[in-house]
């Protein structure tokens, strides 16, 4: 069973590998994946094996805090809304008296004036102890790192605030001693608390912008949430009442008047109206609805009352879906974040190990414990492994919402870099390529052409073949009244045969018409037609041959556009279809495809997809049918048109929900994006450290002096700067826009 939880409390990349680590202990635990970004644990366990208070007591015990998914996401909103608030005034409070811890400290070095009874040439007491009462609202608003720090250290799991808590509490505890020192010797003390001020300060501001960053990658989530009404007006008795949308019931009838939106998944009873379901689709464009169209939730209704009966409510409804597929691909990890894992799990430790090593070496090449402690303190707070954490989960945050905002449905983080890495595209045909309907595309006559579709159209009238039903649904686009039929014959592997005012209609292909001793004339218009992929028909009037009726399930008018993008952006496309090849290759061509796979089984066709994998090739398979799901299944990346079957939707990686092949290429173009993204991330993260540490440990000062030493308050600000610089690189994602 897979359940998902909330974790408080975690800061850093650190944290993430321990919670994991805590949750795969547990009896009866299969798999744990802990997301920083989204503060989300998501477990696969064993029922009746697995033990839930357990595991909250233990991680309980390591000063983290696991809360079932009880709240609704209103609330989980708003809990993290008041979080930034509280970060923002503790960084404000900090701020206020860190400003003058510091000008007090650093004036009188600097020859700014300084109250003389503040003074340290004249008064070390009160210099001391100003600094000390500064200090003291400060560490009172910072206390949750030396909590949380602390706490991790002595269950042997360091994270960030251990670092930032270590890194301070020497700073302090050194001012301390120094400050005792030189009141009982009457010498002027080396005090470094304005370091540990200014450090906490830094920290702080750090993790509001942070947190306030946090929010933007999830804005997508945000807006899908506030489109949702809160109200519906239900139908009772022939009056109007608003309730609220939890108190609708399934079958209740509802009133949507022009300029609201639709409250629940429905059907239209009565009424017409233009909805904008950009929402759900992308699409600008309003779509027409009259009675018996689904409607859905949260889409809106432009100009007509609409009368609908709820057929889906609450979590059921297709708004609902889509914002749980984004959140559930938000919480699961891209393989490349493994990497960040990894070192995540040993770097603070490393980072004690670094501290300590240079501590002790330059107190033995200087005997100078202040300059030790300096460097000391600049290596642990330099050190960040929040960057490393943020680099893989931010960016596919951003990326999997930006999708959900333009109608792509990622359901996962392993798909996004699955479709990052592909090189071959395999289109299914029918209902993909092409619009998955056949329709009159050509009309070659000896009579006039209305009058040929009049008769055809009125034969077809009880046939039950889609190749009818064109022709029928195109005599009715024409305005015409369609003849009464007094007799109508199915013949098998035929055509049909009707009769109407007492002449015989045939309508089929060349052995219908010898059967009845008719003349096959225009066989090469019939030869030309069917090369070019179209089902060419005869039609006979009173035993006479009179014309062909072609019909074609014509490509979608982005198919052309869309391969032709896949293409010039070096990824092979393919074809593939049950249908002949002569049919199969008139449609390649049409659409630019130069490999089709034709007359290929439901059955076979992720076999096919299995031997282009066989050759090296990273597969995406495109369909839209039942017979499509095995084949999305085995393709790396399964891409389901959002039109089609439920469960080619439910077997694929990647829903469409516009049903454009255009979104074929924003997909990968959007995947290729955030895994160039990532890499930036995760460069700058593992260099900013790589860089950092060793700065802070002093490299620089064999060759600058004094001026290649770090200042632990440079080193806070540097800290706080890579984890934002992480965050805003990823929100460019936002701005993405595919190039076609």
């Amino acid at each position: 069973m897979q359940k998902t939880y909330t974790i408080k409390g975690m800061t850093c990349a650190s944290c993430v590998a321990r919670v994991e680590k805590i949750a795969k202990k547990e009896k009866g635990v299969e798999k744990a994946v802990v997301n920083l970004i989204t503060e989300k644990l998501t477990l696969d366990y064993e029922v009746g094996v697995f033990d839930l208070e357990v595991l909250k007591k233990e991680i309980k015990a390591n000063g983290y805090e696991l809360i079932e998914k009880s709240k609704t996401r209103d609330e989980d909103q708003k809990r993290k809304e008041k979080e930034i608030k509280v970060l923002l005034i503790k960084f404000i409070i900090s701020a206020v008296f860190s400003l003058p811890l510091l000008y007090l400290a650093m004036g009188p070095m600097l020859g700014l004036p300084v109250p003389s009874f503040l003074n340290p040439m004249h008064n070390t007491l009160n210099y001391s102890l100003a600094q000390i009462i500064l200090l003291v609202p400060i560490v009172v608003v910072g206390f949750r790192f030396y909590l949380n720090g602390f706490k991790a250290i002595f269950k042997c799991s360091p994270n960030m605030d251990s670092l930032i808590a270590l890194g301070t509490s020497a700073a302090i505890i050194y001012s301390f001693y120094s400050f005792i020192y030189a009141l009982i010797n009457m010498l002027e003390p080396s005090l470094y608390f304005e370091t540990a001020g200014v450090i906490i300060t830094f920290i702080l501001l750090g993790k509001t912008l942070e947190s306030i960053s946090k929010g933007k990658t999830s804005q997508a989530i945000k807006k899908l949430i506030n489109l949702a009404p809160k109200t519906a007006i239900l139908e009772k008795e022939g009056e109007e009442i608003v309730i609220s949308i939890d108190d609708v019931q399934i079958n209740d009838v509802l009133i949507v008047k022009p300029g609201s939106s639709i409250p629940v998944d429905g059907v239209v009873i009565s009424g017409n109206s233009a909805i904008d379901e950009s929402m759900l689709t992308g699409e600008s464009m309003p779509v027409s609805k009259k009675a018996n169209d689904n409607v859905y939730a949260a889409s809106l209704n432009k100009n007509g009352l609409l009368k609908i009966k709820a057929l889906k409510i609450g979590e059921e409804t297709a708004l609902s879906q889509i914002i749980k597929l984004v959140e559930e691909a938000q919480s699961k990890k891209a393989p490349i974040a493994k990497i960040a894992d990894k070192v995540s799990g040993i770097f603070v430790p490393i980072v004690f190990g670094i501290a300590l090593i240079m501590f002790i070496v330059w107190l033995i090449i200087k005997g100078d414990l202040q300059f030790a402690l300096k460097i000391a303190i600049s290596i642990l707070v330099i050190a960040c492994p929040c960057a490393l954490g943020l680099a893989t989960p931010t960016a596919i945050m951003v990326a999997t919402g930006k999708g959900a905002e333009n109608g792509i449905l990622i359901k996962s983080g392993d798909a996004l870099e699955t479709a990052y890495k592909l090189n071959t595209v395999v289109f299914d045909k029918t209902g993909t390529i092409t619009q998955g309907k056949p329709v009159v595309v050509d009309i070659i006559s000896n009579i006039n052409k209305k009058e040929l579709l009049l008769w055809a159209g009125s034969a077809e009238k009880g046939s039950e073949h889609p190749l009818g039903e064109a022709i029928v649904l195109k005599a009715q686009e024409e305005g015409l009244d369609l003849l009464e039929v007094s007799d109508f014959k199915a013949i098998t592997g035929m055509g049909i045969e009707a009769i109407i005012n007492d002449k015989i209609i045939l309508i089929g292909n060349e052995k219908l018409l010898t059967s009845h001793n008719i003349e096959v004339t225009l066989l090469k218009e019939y030869d030309d037609l069917a090369k070019l992929g179209k089902t060419p028909v005869y039609v006979s009037i009173a035993n006479k041959l009179e014309g062909i009726i072609a019909i074609a399930d014509t490509v979608k008018e982005s198919s052309y556009l869309a391969i032709k993008t896949l293409i010039n952006n070096g990824i092979e496309v393919i074809m593939i279809t049950g249908d002949n090849q002569k049919t199969a290759e008139a449609i390649g061509k049409e659409v630019g495809v130069s490999k089709v796979l034709a007359q290929v089984l439901p059955s076979d066709k992720s076999n096919e997809i299995n031997k282009l994998q066989l050759e090296g090739k990273k597969v995406a398979m495109v369909g839209d049918g039942i017979n499509d799901a095995p084949a999305l299944a085995k393709a790396d990346v399964g891409i389901a048109i959002g039109s089609g079957t439920d469960v080619a939707i439910e077997s694929a990686d990647i829903v469409l929900m516009k049903s454009d092949l255009i979104d074929v290429v924003k997909a990968i173009q959007l995947s290729r994006k955030a895994f160039i993204n990532i890499k930036e991330n995760l460069f700058w993260a593992f260099a900013y450290n790589i860089i950092g540490i060793p700065i802070a440990g002093g490299i620089l000062y064999s060759f600058l002096g004094d001026k290649g030493l770090l200042s632990p308050m440079i080193a806070a600000a540097a800290m706080a700067f890579s984890s934002v610089s992480v965050l805003l690189n990823a929100l460019r994602l936002r701005f993405f826009k595919a190039k076609i």
